[in-house]
């Protein structure tokens, strides 16, 4: 399995970014997939979480209503739409993915994902 993350830049404050991260070797029908991020000097923190299938979707406290986790099946691709952004949203976002079906606080821990992109990173001017 391979995740490749696409679509971080520099953009000013307010303004909007879209991730894409493309999954080959597809996980599973009931797999999990999530966003997350990691700012210099902190550790890797929970964004947002989708399944492949169903609508079981969450968010942190920190980017609800601002960012939006969709995916295209289809394509096997995963896209984090974010707006409203802010210099505190600056980090390298990471795609993950596990083939497990995960729920509750189990989708917004790093440990319980398998399979992670490169990072893309994401700088937000105030």
């Amino acid at each position: 399995v391979q995740l490749v993350e696409s679509g971080g830049g520099l953009v000013q404050a307010g303004g909007s970014l879209r991730l894409s991260c493309v999954v080959s070797g597809r996980t599973s029908s009931y797999g999990t997939l999530g966003w997350f991020r990691q700012a210099p000097g902190k550790e890797r923190e929970f964004v947002a979480t989708i399944r492949w299938s169903g609508n079981r979707i969450a968010y942190a406290d920190s980017v609800q209503g601002r960012f939006t986790i969709s995916r295209d099946n289809g394509k096997n691709t995963v896209y984090l739409q974010m707006d409203s952004l802010k210099p505190e949203d600056t980090a390298v976002y990471y795609c993950a993915a596990t083939s497990v079906g995960l729920v509750g606080d189990l989708r917004f821990s790093t440990y319980k994902y398998d399979y992670w992109g490169q990072g893309t990173q994401v700088t937000v001017s105030s």
